[in-house]
């Protein structure tokens, strides 16, 4: 009778106690030249322990426990090109990370005059100085790079806007998307004759305002058999009607369509105004599924648009052909309408073929209050289910620069996404986010705690998944209560050694009802008890 009422009371303590369904880990804090926003992540396929993530201006910094802990922040350095933000950080096969910027030229001297690529083969600890960079065509303004692996033979491939001259509202200055890339790990990049190491792939060119008139957003993306695929925003008709162009290539980036695709319409155009925001947009990502998934080859393209006044939505359109068809666009976020959802980014986990989007979400508020949610689809796009993702909500004001996009990276069941959030100053978060089923461990970087996460999701209808961190070889039990105390199950009772575990729990194994229950880690000295709850 005391083991049951002293379990019932810490389980009604921790009931009445608010706890985060996902943890979140601030990765960079203002300390270097500006506060950091725009950021990017990215997860080492060869060790998913393994992350690195930046932010504007010259933030980096690299984890080796899968974003749990961080290494103190420092500034990327550039002896020659300089840096000047819009972080693109991607991974190779080999575990080798590349950072891509802009540049800010100490010689001759121009700003954003090339996109640069400095490398990393020690997991983000150093960085060669000064890398390469893809193309230099002064004093035309290179700007808003992205990059992608080939993971069957580790090509790279780059695209990004090109400004005549940046800003200006001549009309006889034009905007361009160009493509690079690099076949021997961004040490050089192929020249394609005589425009220069770069190509032109867009038709319609735009002005170079930097608004819904200019071409931007090409994020490039792979297929399974190497093909390459890129979508951008941009006019269809100058200034009145906006829309989403796809071009593609066969043979790794040599040839292209000479006629893009327009595939959808983008009402509003993808620079648009939310409350509290000194800038925003909803400019396209590409990602392409080259998992083993029964979605494998499937185009997706994440966007968002102006669904009426103070009612941006994200959205997803989709082709299962290579890019000949396309769907009609899909509302991702899945609450009522009137509410913003903004600034997205969406990638595909490439050993399951699984679909995470993340964005900001004032779904739960009638202010400015924002969280940050993730839309998650395991069926190849059809549906999708959101979840939040922030500890709490922050309220964003006009006067603080938040960047012009979020980030997500996911592999097998790992996923980290990255955001920008005020609260007195601006910092750049994390959350740890696992989807894995069956119990795991990966000791090649051991814990220095013990340590019980809140399970995912939360609640869950009929499995959820429990992770945890041994620090040190001994007995663990895990143990699975309801809320009278009574043990349901035992999940772990035995001697283990250090390392990170994950194991998934099946209501349905047990029979179990809609309501609360409680879970109980036990290693050594170490005790945490932790609430779950079942819905159905």
């Amino acid at each position: 009778m005391r083991k049951t009422f002293t379990l019932l009371f810490f389980a009604l303590l921790i009931f009445c106690n608010a706890y985060p369904q996902y943890t979140n880990v601030t990765i960079f804090t203002p300390g270097l030249s500006m506060p950091p926003e725009e950021p990017s992540i990215c997860i080492n396929p060869k060790n998913i322990n393994f992350l690195v993530a930046g932010a504007n201006i010259n933030y980096v910094s690299y984890s080796t426990n899968g974003g749990v802990n961080w290494a103190t922040q420092y500034g990327l350095s550039n002896s020659q090109y300089g840096v000047w933000g819009d972080p693109c950080i991607i991974c190779d096969t080999n575990g080798v990370f590349y950072y891509f910027h802009l540049s800010n030229s100490v010689s001759p001297g121009y700003w954003i005059d090339r996109i640069v690529c400095q490398k990393s083969t020690n997991n983000g600890v150093s960085w060669n100085n000064p890398g390469s960079f893809t193309y230099y065509n002064s004093p035309k303004e290179q700007d808003k790079e992205w990059a992608v692996v080939d993971p069957r033979n580790n090509h790279i491939y780059v695209t990004w806007t090109q400004f005549d001259n940046y800003g200006t509202s001549n009309q006889s200055d034009s905007s361009n998307i160009l493509f690079s890339k690099s076949t021997d790990g961004g040490n050089t990049w192929v020249n394609f004759g005589s425009s220069g190491t770069a190509k032109r792939i867009n038709l319609l060119g735009g002005d170079c305002y930097d608004e819904d008139n200019t071409v931007e957003g090409a994020v490039p993306s792979v297929g399974p058999n190497g093909e390459v695929y890129v979508g951008w925003s941009g006019p269809k008709i100058r200034n009145s009607q906006y829309g989403i162009f796809f071009n593609k290539s066969t043979d790794g980036g040599n040839t292209w369509l000479s006629t893009p695709q327009y595939v959808a319409d983008q009402p509003g155009g993808w620079d648009y105004i939310i409350s509290g925001l000194q800038r925003c947009n909803g400019m396209p990502i590409t990602c392409c599924d080259i998992s083993n998934s029964p979605y494998r080859g499937y185009i997706y393209i994440n966007y968002s648009d102006s669904a009426g006044p103070n009612d941006h939505d994200i959205k997803l359109i989709k082709s299962t052909n290579g890019g000949l068809n396309w769907s009609t666009p899909l509302r991702v976020n899945n609450d009522a309408a009137g509410k913003e959802q903004f600034m997205s980014w969406m990638t595909v986990d490439q050993k399951n073929g699984h679909i995470y989007i993340v964005f900001y979400d004032r779904r739960n508020y009638s202010n400015t209050a924002t969280d940050v949610y993730i839309a998650r689809s395991i069926d190849g796009g059809n549906t999708f289910t959101n979840f939040i993702v922030s500890s709490s909500s922050f309220t964003p004001t006009s006067t603080t620069f938040f960047g012009d996009y979020t980030n997500i990276t996911a592999y097998n069941g790992r996923v980290r996404p990255i955001w920008a959030r005020l609260q007195g100053t601006l910092s750049v978060m994390t959350a740890l986010v696992d989807f894995t089923t069956g119990e795991n461990t990966n000791s090649e970087n051991l814990p220095d705690e013990f340590k019980l996460v809140q399970n995912y999701p939360n609640p869950f209808n009929p499995s959820t998944t429990i992770n945890y961190s041994i620090k040190e070889n001994t007995f663990v039990s895990l143990k699975v209560y309801n809320l009278m105390g009574q043990e349901i199950t035992t999940l772990v009772n035995m001697n283990k050694p250090a390392g990170y575990y994950s194991i998934n729990f099946d209501s349905k194994e047990y029979g179990l009802s809609s309501g609360v229950y409680f879970y109980k880690l036990t290693a050594g000295n170490f005790s945490d008890t932790k609430k779950m709850i079942i819905t159905k």
